[in-house]
């Protein structure tokens, strides 16, 4: 099988059948959750099975998925899994602006070194970019949940901010090109 086409099916099959269980029980998060959490747990374990390592990046959010659909189901109590992503964001946000404020360090220069080659301008700029576009994501993930009824923030999910986030991806690659090497 294509190494490509599985790291499709392992991140995206959780959410398609997440969203399936969800619309087909009636729009019902409570029952959905627990499809979502072992989806995610058999994705990371076939990655690790075909790769040989340990998929950092799935892993930490099947540890989250998983912490915060546990207490959504334990305390049947949505506001654990609406709140899921601000604080992820808030978390990555922190990271970023973290690592390079107090540790010198430009986690996303780490992370992103091997896809393309920018000057050290440019990776802060594009670091301290999507730091503030986490902290976006985290307020305006706040004002769907809050404002909107649960399933127009399920849909908001994917079709919100997965469009919003490679709109803004699509929008540095005149920085990215601006700075590159």
């Amino acid at each position: 099988m294509n190494k490509s086409f599985l790291k499709f099916i392992t991140d995206f099959g959780p959410l398609l059948i997440f969203f399936t269980v969800y619309y087909k029980s009636g729009n019902n998060l409570i029952v959905a959750i627990p499809p979502l959490i072992v989806a995610t747990i058999i994705a990371v374990g076939i990655v690790y099975f075909v790769e040989k390592k340990i998929p950092y990046v799935p892993l930490i959010g099947g540890i989250i998925i998983t912490l915060f659909g546990g207490l959504t189901l334990y305390f049947n109590n949505p506001v654990f899994i609406y709140m899921k992503p601000t604080i992820v964001n808030i978390i990555f946000a922190l990271i970023l602006l973290g690592s390079n404020i107090f540790f010198g360090k430009n986690f996303l220069k780490f992370f992103l070194q091997t896809a393309f080659q920018l000057s050290e301008s440019g990776w802060n700029k594009l670091n301290f970019r999507w730091a503030y576009f986490f902290i976006f994501l985290a307020i305006l993930n706040e004002i769907v949940w809050r404002t909107q009824p649960e399933s127009t923030w399920v849909n908001f999910k994917v079709w919100g901010i997965l469009p919003i986030t490679f709109l803004f991806t699509a929008l540095q690659i005149p920085l990215i090109n601006k700075h590159k090497l």
